[in-house]
């Protein structure tokens, strides 16, 4: 059984064929790329792989992207995948480490513990020679129980509370740019800069080649950015994704006082009573 949130390829290449193993295939791209992530597990997936969609286990209710569903509409979706509380989970996406750690989040704030996330994703998996299909199968319907754990999750009133000045440091997942707001948001009438106080931590400086970093690099990083011991860390990103590849990280290095604030700045940037800040931390 894995001890770490990661598993390798080569320990699911090992294990591919156990029957209590459920992989899920949480592939999302942003709308830019235009690119399809249903479409593409079409065509190819790791054999016995289920869709994992964020944009479909979500609140239909709200016009933010992918905020988290209700207890039942979650057990109801994810279960329909044979995810349940007696299986081991490894969830992979086809960016290597981008949109993976989001449902790995999803199923731990939900009551799920043996989850997993693919260390180098699909690309690693494909360039190893490892098997691939576009064969779809159907699973049975997993025995699942759970409910939002709500401590790990942030809201604005939360967020706005660490702003002025309540416990908490807030760690930004997105690109630099984007942060001190040289670069543009990619949404269409979004305000750009970063919350005041947060510091800039983009996923992509955690990762070589779609892996995570060493530890002793990931705990630099992080200590860099001034977590302690004693911080809560409050992970944020453009609409919940990325933030949650900060929220992996900090648990690899063992760090778990952690939460992610799920409508991001996709809620706070198109708000005009949220304060911004820009350029450097």
């Amino acid at each position: 059984m894995p001890v770490t949130p990661l598993v390798t390829t080569q320990w699911l290449r090992d294990n591919l064929e156990r029957s209590d193993l459920v992989i899920l295939d949480a592939s999302f791209h942003l709308a830019a790329t235009q690119r399809d992530p249903r479409e593409e597990f079409r065509q190819v997936h790791i054999p016995g792989a289920q869709f994992f969609d964020i944009e479909y286990i979500a609140d239909p209710t709200t016009d933010l992207p992918h905020m988290l569903p209700t207890d039942n509409d979650f057990i109801e979706k994810v279960s329909a995948l044979g995810v349940g509380n007696d299986k081991t989970i490894v969830v992979y996406d086809a960016c290597g480490i981008f949109s993976a750690p989001r449902a790995w989040w999803m199923l731990r704030i939900f009551g799920l513990e043996n989850v997993h996330v693919l260390d180098g994703g699909l690309p690693k998996w494909q360039a190893e020679g490892h098997p691939v299909t576009d064969k779809i199968t159907k699973p049975a319907r997993g025995t699942l129980t759970g409910a939002l754990d709500r401590s790990k999750v942030y809201d604005l009133d939360a967020v706005q509370e660490v702003v002025n000045g309540a416990p908490g440091l807030i760690l930004d997942a997105r690109g630099r740019g984007r942060f001190t707001a040289e670069d543009p948001e990619p949404r269409e009438g979004m305000r750009s800069g970063h919350m005041p106080g947060a510091k800039s931590v983009p996923l992509c400086d955690l990762l070589i080649d779609g892996c995570y970093r060493p530890l002793d690099e990931l705990k630099t990083i992080f200590t860099e950015a001034g977590v302690t011991p004693q911080t809560r860390a409050v992970c944020t990103c453009g609409s919940g994704v990325t933030a949650a590849g900060v929220a992996l990280a900090l648990t690899l290095t063992g760090h778990d006082d952690h939460a992610v604030y799920d409508g991001s700045w996709s809620e706070w940037g198109s708000r005009s009573d949220t304060p911004i800040a820009t350029g450097a931390d």
